[in-house]
């Protein structure tokens, strides 16, 4: 019998060697389905938004010692969060990584105060819509127009207070 492999959880800054696979690869994706250079995007909010003393933070999830996916959220304003950068490795998609990463990010925001968790996705990722919905994330938009209609896909969570049962979770 073989054992599923062990993943874990790291928090790293930005500038951690480890976070480079995840940075190209999501530039790479969204150059590819909008045609344009989005690297740019990826600059656009100052990478000490993704650490804790900004009220951010940028998670890995990492198996035998290398990054398979990952994720982060920044302060959008003082009771929410914005997720940013949710990325599954190519080499590792359809394995349910990104929702284990997602779960991460609410558990680490909801420790860290926040009430309610905001994101935006692109209307040429149906995937990630299709993931925000399953885990329970509302549409703040019309999910019947075309998104290309609509532009950036916005979605909102209200995280619920844990029950102090005395149990640890686990995922």
């Amino acid at each position: 019998m073989t054992s599923a492999p062990q993943l874990t959880v790291v928090e790293v800054p930005v500038s951690d060697a480890r976070v480079e696979p995840l940075l190209r690869e999501l530039g790479d994706e969204y150059s590819r389905r909008y045609g344009k250079d989005a690297h740019a995007e990826l600059a656009r909010y100052p990478d000490e938004e993704f650490t804790a003393p900004h009220g951010g933070v940028l998670l890995l999830l990492m198996e035998d010692g290398e990054p398979v996916a990952g994720g982060a959220f920044r302060r959008y304003d003082a009771v929410t969060a914005e997720l940013k950068r949710i990325w599954t490795h190519s080499a590792h998609r359809r394995r349910g990584l990104a929702r284990r990463v997602v779960a991460e990010l609410e558990r680490e925001a909801g420790a860290r105060g926040y009430r309610r968790l905001y994101l935006t996705t692109g209307p040429r990722q149906p995937e990630a819509r299709g993931l925000y919905l399953a885990a329970g994330y509302t549409a703040l938009f019309d999910t019947e127009a075309d998104p290309e209609t609509i532009g950036p896909l916005p979605f909102e969570k209200h995280l619920v207070e844990p029950e102090h049962t005395g149990k640890a979770s686990t995922l």
